[in-house]
């Protein structure tokens, strides 16, 4: 019977039982579920508060300094894009300058070009008027050999036999009294 009575006193198994037991530690659960609420949100609470503040002012710093160096990016881009416009102008004077100056340098060369070919075409003419006066120089002589030549044919022609022999013997006349040399 001891064995009776110590069964008996077992309560039954249960799988959730809604008594007093049960109720008093879902309400010491909650009591401190809220203490610990109530502590962590004083202890934390602030620093969870400044950590989010700080990130929201960290991010809007990047978002101003973003703005700010897109307006420094901006005037970069405007400043580069006038110097290279700026550049641009000085590469199109430079060319134009080469383009003056090459048509100058052309112009002087044509010029000098027309110059030269001027005196080589004086220097030619000169060479031709004396080679013409040369020409006419040597047909001068020529005509004046053909003249004599002419001239001297005619005379043998003229001159008969007895004028001849005179001739002669004067000729020799003359050449003995001209001493001859050794």
């Amino acid at each position: 019977m001891a064995f009776g009575i110590v069964l008996a006193s077992t309560p039954e198994p249960r799988l959730f039982g809604l008594d007093l037991n049960t109720f008093i530690q879902v309400g010491a659960n909650l009591v401190n579920l809220i203490i610990l609420a109530l502590v962590l949100s004083f202890l934390l609470y602030k620093p969870v508060r400044n950590f989010l503040r700080k990130r929201t002012e960290r991010i809007q710093g990047q978002i101003a300094e973003a703005a700010e160096e897109m307006t420094k990016a901006s005037e970069l881009k405007l400043l580069y894009e006038k110097k290279l416009e700026e550049v641009q102008n000085e590469r199109d004077e430079i060319l134009s300058e080469a383009n003056r100056l090459a048509a100058e340098k052309s112009q002087r060369l044509l010029t000098e070009a027309r110059k030269e070919a001027d005196a080589i075409r004086s220097r030619a003419t000169a060479n031709a008027e004396m080679e013409w006066e040369r020409a006419q120089s040597e047909m001068r002589n020529a005509i004046i050999e053909v003249s004599s030549v002419i001239a001297e044919k005619f005379v043998t022609l003229a001159i008969n036999k007895e004028t001849h022999d005179r001739l002669f013997e004067e000729a020799l006349t003359d050449l003995e009294g001209v001493k001859w040399r050794d």
